[in-house]
């Protein structure tokens, strides 16, 4: 292997630059101040966990775990998702506090990238679990709360896609009669691969009207009328279990006011086997892939002995910042540049000017090679260097 490049990084990692980290910290913070207003408490879970235990527990595939030994021959994982450590402390740490249970987290992850150009391998996250509350009202919670997240950070035009797990497995099941067959039809979903889905479903040895229920399935997205469109297809207690709960997280959106921003999906699939009911993913602004996504995984909390139900939802701070378009306006910045027998007197300058909240560098002259360049750099120059001063003080 050949030694890499002294400006590489390795595959999928970012620098990111002050212009865009002070974005990503001005959005970050107008997310967190809205979760807060809902009463959802701030966590922090290790980079590091267990790969037998959160490793395995992860919605994440096994091939995109950064993993490592640790000196005593443990396997390791770098937190792929925050679901799962967050599942984790609730079995452990708050196994004494009773449900449900409402958390928040502002945490990178790490997810490694064999081919795939310009993605990133790290990123952070912000979002929820609520933990605890097998009810409808909770998943209504969840996703009014991302709408009214989304709309504090700044982000307009977008639209929230709701589906249900429960659904979709009870169509292809009735249709097609076992789940390995079930199976292949998911995974098209799941990859949105829509037209391998048709032409797969063109070559299944059924019947021209089961063909068609399953073909159905792909147009039923829109509003409310969605439902009823749904229930022509299906034919099973639970896919009509599954509408029954569609049509009261409506209601409860409509009582958000968030009703506008939703729209059903209900051919939506995030995962082959995670998630358990309620999906939902955030586009915004022609972004051409998710910015956020949740739904409600009520096994997960099974894997490490505290059984519950659970829902919550995961925000991609990059592409909420891409999506909204705009750069934060940088702060002002005041640099005194001073001769050494000038420093008491700037030293002094400068503290006056940060007790009145005015961010201030000082600069020593003798460490500049070229004052006009430099100063350019900021808002106002101020020159304490005796005989010799420009302007200024």
């Amino acid at each position: 292997m050949s030694k890499p490049f002294m400006f590489e990084k390795p595959i999928g990692m970012r620098d990111t630059l002050p212009n865009l980290y002070a974005t990503k910290k001005q959005v970050r913070d107008r997310l967190a101040a809205e979760i807060a207003l809902w009463g959802y408490q701030t966590i922090d879970t290790p980079t590091l966990e267990f790969y037998d235990t959160v490793g395995e527990a992860s919605a994440i595939l096994d091939q995109q775990l950064f993993k490592l030994l640790d000196s005593k021959g443990h396997s390791l994982v770098l937190r792929p998702d925050m679901t799962a450590p967050i599942a984790r402390l609730v079995a452990s740490s708050l196994k004494e506090a009773s449900f449900p249970i409402r958390l928040n987290y502002q945490s990178n992850v790490y997810r490694a990238q064999q081919h795939e150009g310009g993605k990133p391998a790290e990123f952070e996250q912000v979002g929820v679990e609520l933990i605890g509350d097998e009810t409808v009202s909770a998943d209504g919670e969840v996703i009014a709360l991302m709408i009214s997240s989304l709309q504090r950070a700044g982000l307009s035009g977008f639209k929230v896609a709701i589906g249900h797990v429960g659904y979709v497995d009870a169509l292809l099941l009735d249709v097609v009669g076992n789940e390995d067959r079930a199976l292949v039809l998911r995974r098209y979903l799941y990859e949105k691969n829509y037209v391998g889905f048709r032409q797969h479903v063109k070559e299944l040895n059924l019947s021209s009207i089961d063909k068609d229920r399953l073909l159905k399935l792909l147009k039923l997205r829109g509003g409310k009328e969605a439902l009823q469109q749904a229930a022509d297809l299906i034919q099973t207690e639970q896919g009509e279990k599954a509408l029954a709960e569609l049509t009261q997280l409506w209601d409860v959106l409509e009582s958000y006011g968030m009703d506008e921003y939703v729209k059903l999906d209900l051919n939506l699939v995030l995962h082959l086997s995670y998630y358990t009911g309620v999906v939902f993913e955030g586009y915004g602004n022609d972004l051409g892939v998710p910015l956020s996504s949740g739904g409600r995984y009520d096994q997960l909390l099974e894997k490490f002995d505290r059984p519950a139900p659970a829902t919550g939802f995961g925000v991609r701070l990059d592409l909420l910042v891409e999506a909204i378009g705009k750069r934060a306006e940088r702060e002002p910045v005041t640099c005194i540049i001073f001769s050494k027998e000038r420093r008491e007197e700037a030293t002094k300058l400068a503290l006056q000017k940060r007790q009145e909240g005015v961010a201030v560098v000082l600069q020593d002259l003798s460490g500049v090679a070229d004052v006009d360049r430099m100063s350019e750099q900021y808002d106002e120059v101020i020159y304490s260097i005796g005989k010799s001063k420009k302007g200024g003080q």
